[in-house]
């Protein structure tokens, strides 16, 4: 046995998922998000098992190149756009789409393509600041920018609108019908499609299932919606976090726990050591209580989480031994679960997943971690 955290990928989930977005969105072309390496999952795997998408987005250019590198050729779209001259000439022979959130972004392209026309036009997409005040164009900015396209001969392609939504996980939040309507607005105004639905707003908001959509942690079997589980909403957990039991500890009352001694033993107990820690990604402020799975019985962590080690109550689990598994999230303990345990999201716990942990398939598929 090899003593180590192991993420099992469910591939099988991953297909699943898309198709609980699909039915929710049964009139939208829908871009399968697998930025941040597939939100932990391994992107190389994800994009070979989300092939029935319409295409990938990605967050950077270098993300991009990556997929092109190992033989994707489906569409691409980079969310964030290209920031420099060197992205854009590394990206702009490959046919992948661009987000475009600011004028400079588009000269940058302008100027690109003039030195070294395109043999097809470069498809762009126009992003909308309609309230979440991070990337995006303001409304005149875009009509500017749109009228400029349309006015001149020009290797560009707008391939339409998009926004992104600040509330959406909230179903209740008013602000997200008014981002709805200002994007769509202005789409309509142009006669160009429009991208709007993140996984909460494909699933809490009919507004936001536009012409394409982006759905991204559902993806992976993680509810986008506050105070709703994932299983409520058909997902699966794409990912299992598993580790193994390297010691079993009977200690007496009053013994202390893990650094800065935050636990002490109120009693004799039996504690067990797993082979996970912030090194892993195992977010190290999660605190005492903390579930995990041994044998199919909750167990709580005790104290600090180490570099490599947490320490777990074994006193409900008295056959608990060296060698057993461990699940930290997923069949049987949802991530969100843990996320609020932590005082976090189940984005941040799937994303923080460290290149140590062995990502094992469920499938034989090209490709992994990019």
């Amino acid at each position: 046995m090899i003593v180590g955290p192991i993420a099992h990928i469910d591939l099988g989930a991953l297909r699943h998922n898309l198709a609980v977005c699909r039915a929710a969105a049964p009139s939208s072309r829908l871009w399968a998000v697998i930025k941040a390496d597939a939100y932990g999952h391994g992107m190389g795997h994800c994009a070979a098992a989300l092939e029935a998408a319409d295409g990938f987005a990605v967050a950077r250019v270098q993300e991009a190149l990556g997929l092109r590198a190992i033989g994707i050729d489906k569409p691409l779209l980079v969310l964030e756009g290209a920031a420099s001259e060197a992205e854009l000439g590394a990206v702009l022979s490959l046919q992948v789409e661009l987000t475009v959130h600011s004028s400079r972004q588009l000269d940058l392209i302008r100027t690109q393509l003039r030195a070294n026309p395109p043999p097809r036009p470069q498809r762009i997409w126009l992003k909308l600041d309609t309230g979440m005040g991070r990337l995006g164009l303001q409304d005149a900015e875009a009509v500017a920018l749109i009228e400029r396209l349309r006015t001149r001969t020009s290797p560009l392609e707008l391939a339409g609108i998009m926004t992104h939504l600040a509330n959406a996980d909230d179903p209740t939040h008013p602000m997200t019908a008014s981002q709805c309507e200002q994007a769509r607005a202005l789409a309509e105004r142009f006669g160009l499609p429009l991208s709007i639905g993140n996984s909460a707003g494909i699933l809490a908001h009919p507004a936001a299932r536009s012409d394409w959509v982006r759905p991204g942690i559902m993806l992976y079997g993680g509810s986008p919606l506050l105070g709703q589980a994932a299983a409520a909403l058909d997902l699966r957990p794409a990912m299992t976090l598993t580790s193994q039991l390297i010691a079993v500890r009977e200690l007496p009352a009053g013994a202390a726990i893990g650094y800065g001694s935050t636990y002490r033993c109120p009693q004799p107990m039996r504690v067990g050591v797993v082979a996970i820690g912030y090194g892993d990604g195992y977010p190290r402020h999660a605190p005492t209580g903390t579930p995990v799975l041994i044998r199919g019985r909750r167990a709580a962590l005790l104290g600090r989480v180490s570099m490599d080690m947490i320490s777990v109550d074994l006193r409900q689990i008295p056959a608990a031994t060296v060698g057993d598994p461990v699940t930290l999230w997923g069949q049987g303990l949802p991530v969100e679960e843990v996320a609020e345990q932590v005082g976090t999201i189940n984005y941040e716990l799937l994303c923080r997943i460290a290149n140590r942990v062995r990502l094992v398939y469920d499938e034989q598929a090209p490709g992994g971690r990019l």
